[in-house]
């Protein structure tokens, strides 16, 4: 046995074939079970597309690069769980692309921060991060309480978006643009924005109902995250109790 491991290890060529012939072995029983089922996602309940001022405020939330200090991941750990609450399912980046688990926290983890501070809390944070966490470091936004939304591109957002799976209705990408006014304006019917997209967080978000500003989307997106699956009702492997 030891004279036959011997030769292969002096061989180059030949421990080089056998090393490949492992490796796409092992591939083939990794990858090939993948093409025998739909998804390697299990569904949750209450999972569902970003609203447009939630998806608009997503791409904010990544043009600003908040993802470079602010994972939207929590492990299966004891610290993370006790601190920022459920570990993070698969089925909630399911229709993120590209999806913000991070790679680092210099700030806390935001998987969760979802109804945990009020509006007029993110607005402050925003504008100046340490009149209410003194020991921040991070940079003011406050330029996006003056930045109008454009909504003029939203609905061909929603389309494209579609392309890469993400179920969004011929009825949500037509109504995408009044839905992006209404979920900020404390005055509007917000019947139809609901019952496409349950558990929106809606009214004047920056402190302005005058005006849909870019603070107003941005808010709008932190306050849903993590609020979507009911932890009381789901079970880890997606199952209601």
């Amino acid at each position: 046995m030891f004279i036959k491991h011997t030769t292969i290890e002096r061989n180059t060529i030949l421990l080089g074939v056998l090393t490949l012939v492992t490796v796409a072995i092992g591939g083939l029983v990794e990858i090939v079970p993948l093409f025998t089922i739909e998804t390697t996602i299990e569904r949750v309940e209450g999972m569902r597309p970003y609203s447009p001022l939630e998806l608009t405020g997503r791409n904010i939330y990544i043009r600003e690069g908040c993802y470079l200090c602010h994972s939207q991941q929590i492990r299966p750990l004891r610290d993370e769980v006790e601190r920022y609450g459920h570990y993070s399912l698969a089925a909630e980046s399911m229709y993120d692309h590209p999806f913000q688990w991070g790679s680092k926290r210099t700030g806390p983890d935001l998987a969760r921060i979802g109804g945990k501070y009020s509006n007029e809390w993110h607005v402050s944070h925003m504008i100046d991060p340490r009149a209410v966490v003194p020991q921040s470091i991070m940079p003011s936004y406050a330029f996006l309480a003056q930045k109008p939304v454009d909504p003029s591109d939203i609905a061909q957002h929603l389309k494209a978006l579609r392309t890469v799976g993400v179920p969004y209705s011929d009825e949500m990408i037509n109504a995408a643009k009044a839905d992006i006014a209404a979920q900020a304006d404390p005055d509007a019917d917000t019947d139809g924005l609901l019952a496409r997209y349950p558990k929106a967080a809606v009214g004047d978000f920056d402190g302005n109902p005058a005006r849909l500003t870019e603070m107003d989307a941005l808010v709008a997106y932190l306050q849903m995250l993590g609020r979507l699956v009911d932890f009381d009702r789901t079970q880890p492997g997606g199952l209601r109790q």
